[in-house]
């Protein structure tokens, strides 16, 4: 593989892993976070209590672990894969290992920014986003196949 298709494959990934980085810095703390949520939430939810507001934007929160990893598992298996086709086993472990590292690492980092609180819960979230972007993948390469074998 060459400079220029492994810098092709590999780039989105290191991107992303960058703005996950930069996501896990204190202005991306929760504190900071709920300075624009929670009053878009009170504005959505005009009826609801503070209570429910701070959960809406934990759920938020969350659903950000999960998404940000999802798709860094997403790049990591079409990097991994380079140019070859189809769905294997191999790549996907690969993705979801190398993402749920990174996760760790995540983590770790955010022991040293005090706005942030490291989580092996996040970690785990993280790596569930991160497995079920392989789990996607597989689903639609099986689609495709059955898609092509029938045509």
């Amino acid at each position: 593989m060459g400079l220029r298709a492994l810098s092709k494959s590999w780039l989105p990934v290191v991107g992303w892993a960058a703005l996950i980085s930069i996501l896990s810095t204190d202005a991306f703390s929760s504190e900071h976070t709920s300075r624009f949520f929670l009053p878009l939430l009170h504005w959505i939810f005009r009826g609801a209590s503070e209570n429910t507001l701070e959960i809406l934007h934990a759920i938020i929160r969350k659903s950000a672990h999960l998404t940000e990893y999802f798709l860094l598992g997403l790049l990591l298996y079409r990097a991994l894969r380079g140019r070859e086709q189809g769905w294997q086993l191999k790549w996907a472990i690969w993705a979801a290992a190398i993402a749920a590292g990174y996760g760790a690492l995540d983590e770790f980092h955010q022991v040293f920014v005090p706005s942030r609180t490291a989580s092996p819960w996040d970690a785990l979230l993280d790596t569930v986003g991160a497995c079920a972007a392989q789990v996607a993948m597989w689903r639609v390469w099986k689609r495709r196949a059955v898609v092509n074998r029938d045509s």
